[in-house]
């Protein structure tokens, strides 16, 4: 039965470990733990998540370039050619964990090491080693080659790896062939056994929002400006794509003043027929001909003012022109009073 219950399974004791150590100085070698492809990182909170992407990242922090990859691990599942950008270069050497590697496998191991270095001699690019946790069978094989090809001391080369890690080799079978165990040979070390290979991701991956629903952290998790794992600035490199600021629904009305509801009065020529017009011109309700409301020719008049009346007027039907005093006017000569009213 196998100690995996599904294969997307995070590794035992990953999350442990960090992602990446330091760059083992006075030599090209940085050892990280597995990098994984999208379907196990779509498990982890923001804070764990560490694929191929992040790994680039994570070494450009460190100001150093990496070229190749040398994948330890004894399976194909945690990530793919697929998974790795299309300018960095992998190599996989089948390696069993638990058990000091064969000579077969640390020559293979001295081969692609002493290649790369050949072939990269004009440049300071690295090579980056893993295994499940980036510790025991990376720390055995790179200290293996500091000792059997560059001649370091076993002491040294071991105290080097751990405090570049971050993390001590574990196991102690690993520790007693190192310090106590005999020297493998480098014959046939600059023969070339298999050839290593390039990614094929063109662009990073990402998550759709539902991925994120339910994860920790996700306050933070756009920091970036993309969907969860992003590359670092290179050749490959690609910016944020942002949508285009909206465009205004109707032109910029005129500077001067406009009223949404008045329009120009368009007069007709003689034959009938609208005047012509500019292209411009057509849309009248932004662009009026006449700001003044309402059109010259139909405007209204004030009426004539009205003459001042005087107390004391004179009489149309009076064709003597004798002007009548209507405060006082004259009594009927056929009229008089009695009990108040007027009798004739």
């Amino acid at each position: 039965m196998s100690r995996w219950k599904n294969k997307n399974d995070i590794p035992d004791r990953w999350l442990e470990y960090s992602p990446v150590g330091r760059r083992l100085d006075g030599t090209r070698f940085i050892a990280f733990k597995v990098p994984l492809k999208q379907s196990f990182i779509e498990k982890l909170p923001r804070s764990h998540v560490f694929g191929p992407w992040e790994l680039l990242d994570a070494v450009r922090k460190q100001n150093q370039e990496l070229g190749l990859i040398i994948d330890l691990t004894n399976t194909s599942r945690y990530y793919s050619l697929q998974d790795i950008p299309d300018y960095l270069l992998r190599m996989k050497i089948l390696t069993g964990g638990h058990d000091v590697p064969s000579d077969a496998i640390i020559l293979s191991f001295k081969r692609a090491v002493y290649r790369f270095l050949r072939e990269n001699r004009n440049n300071d690019m690295l090579i980056g080693v893993h295994c499940t946790h980036g510790l025991n069978r990376t720390g055995y094989l790179i200290c293996r080659y500091l000792i059997d090809v560059d001649g370091m001391d076993p002491e040294e080369a071991v105290e080097l790896f751990n405090s570049s890690r971050g993390h001590a080799i574990e196991r102690k079978n690993y520790l007693e062939d190192l310090q106590h165990g005999p020297k493998r040979s480098n014959e046939g070390i600059e023969q070339s056994e298999q050839e290593a290979q390039r990614g094929q991701a063109t662009q990073w991956p990402s998550f759709s929002s539902s991925d994120v629903d339910g994860r920790e952290d996700t306050q933070s998790f756009y920091d970036r400006g993309h969907h969860r794992s992003f590359p670092p600035q290179g050749p490959n490199h690609r910016s944020q794509q942002r949508l285009p600021a909206r465009p205004p629904l109707l032109p910029t009305p005129p500077s001067a003043f406009f009223h949404p509801y008045r329009w120009t009065r368009i007069t007709r020529t003689a034959s009938g027929g609208d005047p012509p017009h500019s292209q411009d011109s057509r849309f009248s309700r932004h662009q009026p001909q006449e700001l003044a409301w309402p059109p010259p020719d139909e405007r209204r008049t004030a009426p004539p003012a009205l003459p001042r009346y005087s107390p004391r007027w004179t009489s149309m039907s009076n064709s003597n022109g004798v002007e009548e005093d209507w405060r006082n006017p004259p009594r009927h000569p056929d009229r008089r009073r009695t009990n108040g009213k007027d009798t004739y």
